[in-house]
C-alpha cells in the first residue's frame, strides 16, 4: 500500500468512513486516551543519534516513547512503516507484526493519515540509514476525522491556508518556523529592555478616550458603565502617565486595534512594542533601536535560519539618517528644482505628483504628503527619517531652534515604516493647544484626528520629565527578518472577511 494510501472517495465519503471507524473503536474499548507520556522529541532523537549506526543503536537498546501525528505510512504484510510528526519534527516508526501481535498489528493497519499516536519502542536504524523507533506498543490517542490535504503547500488559494491555520501548521514546517521565530523575537526584545532597567507594564485595551496615534478606533459599549468605550489604538498616553508617576523606564508589548483597511502590510489588530525613557531624547532612542534591531536580526540569522528566505533583510548594519526635507530633495521627482522651504512651491510640487491636498494645509503638511507619496517606498536600506513637521506630530516636542519642526523620527526599511519615535512633548499648555487643534480637525470630519484628553493634560501639569518614546511594529519587523511578503504570513490568525 502506498505512503498516503486511503480509501478512495470525496472528503465527505472519507469523513463518513472515519466516523464509522471511530464508532467501532468506541464500541470496542477506550478511545481518546489521556495517560500516554512521551519521553523524547523527534528532533532530539535525530540530533543525539546522528552519528550512531544501526549496530550501535541495536546494541544499546534504548527504549523511548514518542507521540505525534501520522503524516505518512507504508503498510505491508508483516512489516510496516509510518512517519510521525511532533512539535519538533519527524521520526520514522517501524511496526512489526511479530513485535505487536496480530490484533495490535491489524489495529495499526486500520489507522489513517492524521491520527495521533503514542508509540513505545527501541531506537534502530534501517538498511537505508533512517533513524526509527521499532515499536513494541502503539496506542491511538486521537482519531482524525478529516483527511489531510495532499498538496496543501502549493495551494494557490492562500486565504484557505489563513482560515485553516491549524492545517497549515501541520502541513508546512516553514510556517511553523516563522512562528517559532516570532516567539523567540518577542522573548529576546523583552530581555533586551529588562537588561537595560526597563519595567514591563500593562495598560488598558478599553479606553474611554482613544489616543496616542492618528487612527480611527473601534467602538464598543460598556454595559455596566452605560458608556461607549474604544479599543486602544496605542498605549502611549498611559505609558507616559506612568513616567509622570516616577516609572522612568517602561515598555509594553501590546495589541492595538485600528479601524482601517486590510492589505499586505495592514491588519486591524496588530502587535507593537512601545517604550519610554526619561532623561533621553529622540537621538538616544535611534541609537537604542539600531542596537535592538541588530540584535534581533542576528538572533533570527543564528537560530531560525529555516524561517528566512532570500528576501529577508539584514538589520545588523549602520542605519542612514536623513531629515524629511533631505529625503524629499533626494528622492521626490522634481524636488531638486523646488524651494522646499516655501509652502506654495511645495503645494505645486505635490500637484505635479498627483497629490490632492487641502487649501488650509501648512508647509509641513504639504511636505509630509510629498514624502509619504513619493519617497517612503524608495527607502530600501534602513533609514531614519528625522525632523518631522510639528503640525503632523501632535505629541512630539518642538525643536528649540525651530518650533515648526518636531524632534521626531520614523524608521523605514524596504519601503515600510518599522518604528516611530520622538522626544516627548512635556509642556502641558502646548499639549492642550495641540489637542484643541486635533479636536477641531475631528469636528471638521477627520476620523483619524485625536480627541482632547483632559486627564492626560492634567497629568502633564504634575510634570513629565524630559522623556523620549518610540513604537516598533512587531509584525512588520518579523516580515522583514523572515522574508515574508504579507503581514498575514506572520499572524497566526489574520483578520479575514467572514465566510458566507
Amino acid at each position: 500500500m502506498s505512503d498516503n494510501a486511503e480509501q478512495t472517495g470525496g472528503d465527505d465519503t472519507l469523513v463518513a468512513q472515519r466516523k464509522e471507524k471511530l464508532a467501532s473503536l468506541r464500541a470496542s474499548g477506550r478511545v481518546f486516551g489521556n495517560d500516554f507520556r512521551p519521553s523524547a522529541l523527534a528532533d532530539t532523537l535525530q540530533r543525539e543519534n546522528a552519528d550512531c549506526d544501526g549496530e550501535a543503536l541495536d546494541a544499546r537498546g534504548e527504549h523511548v516513547a514518542v507521540a505525534g501525528r501520522v503524516l505518512a505510512r507504508r503498510v505491508m504484510g508483516r512489516l510496516s512503516f509510518a512517519t510521525l510528526q511532533d512539535r519538533s519534527g519527524k521520526i520514522q516508526l517501524m511496526v512489526m507484526r511479530d513485535a505487536l501481535g496480530d490484533d495490535a498489528y491489524q489495529a495499526f493497519k486500520s489507522l489513517d493519515i492524521g491520527d495521533i499516536l503514542g508509540v513505545e519502542g527501541t531506537l534502530t536504524r534501517t538498511n537505508k540509514g533512517e533513524l526509527s523507533v521499532r515499536a513494541d506498543r502503539v496506542e491511538l490517542l486521537t482519531k482524525s476525522l478529516r483527511p489531510l490535504p495532499e498538496k496543501w503547500h502549493g495551494l494557490t488559494d492562500r486565504e484557505a491556508r489563513y482560515r485553516q491555520r491549524y492545517v497549515d501548521l501541520i502541513m508546512n514546517p516553514d510556517v511553523r518556523s516563522v512562528f517559532a521565530a516570532r516567539s523567540a523575537l518577542i522573548h529576546r526584545l523583552r530581555s533586551f529592555f529588562v537588561e537595560r532597567d526597563f519595567l514591563e507594564v500593562e495598560t488598558p485595551m478599553l479606553q474611554a478616550i482613544p489616543g496616542g496615534a492618528a487612527a480611527r478606533p473601534f467602538v464598543t459599549h460598556y454595559n455596566a458603565l452605560e458608556h461607549d468605550f474604544y479599543l486602544r489604538v496605542a498605549p502611549e498616553l498611559y505609558l507616559k502617565r506612568l513616567v509622570v508617576g516616577g516609572l522612568e523606564r517602561v515598555f509594553e508589548v501590546n495589541r492595538n486595534f485600528r479601524n482601517e483597511g486590510l492589505s499586505t502590510r495592514h491588519n486591524p489588530e496588530f502587535t507593537m512594542l512601545e517604550f519610554y525613557q526619561a532623561y533621553a531624547d529622540y537621538a538616544d532612542l535611534m541609537d537604542l533601536i539600531e542596537s535592538l534591531l541588530g540584535d534581533l536580526s542576528q538572533l533570527i540569522r543564528d537560530t531560525h535560519a529555516s524561517a528566512r528566505t532570500d528576501e529577508a533583510v539584514d538589520l545588523g548594519r549602520d542605519f542612514e539618517r536623513l531629515t524629511m526635507t533631505e529625503a524629499v530633495a533626494r528622492y521626490a521627482p522634481g524636488a531638486a528644482a523646488t524651494d522646499l522651504t516655501d509652502q506654495a512651491s511645495l503645494a505645486r510640487l505635490a500637484g505635479s505628483l498627483g497629490i490632492d491636498g487641502e487649501t488650509h494645509w501648512d508647509r509641513g503638511q504639504w511636505l509630509t504628503a510629498v514624502f509619504e507619496s513619493a519617497v517612503e517606498s524608495k527607502l530600501e536600506a534602513p533609514t531614519f527619517i528625522t525632523d518631522y513637521p510639528a503640525s503632523v506630530s501632535p505629541l512630539a516636542r518642538r525643536r528649540d531652534d525651530d518650533p515648526e519642526i518636531a524632534e521626531r523620527f520614523e524608521l523605514f526599511v524596504a519601503g515600510r515604516e518599522i518604528a516611530n519615535g520622538f522626544s516627548e512633548l512635556n509642556d502641558a499648555e502646548d499639549q492642550a493647544e495641540r489637542f484643541r487643534a486635533q479636536a477641531a480637525s475631528k469636528a471638521g470630519g477627520d476620523d483619524e484626528a485625536m480627541y482632547y484628553d483632559a486627564d492626560y493634560v492634567e497629568a502633564l501639569e504634575y510634570g513629565l520629565p524630559p522623556t523620549a518614546g518610540a513604537g516598533i511594529g512587531i509584525d512588520r519587523l518579523l516580515m522583514l527578518l523572515t522574508g515574508q511578503g504579507s503581514i498575514r504570513d506572520v499572524l497566526l490568525f489574520p483578520q479575514l472577511r467572514p465566510e458566507k
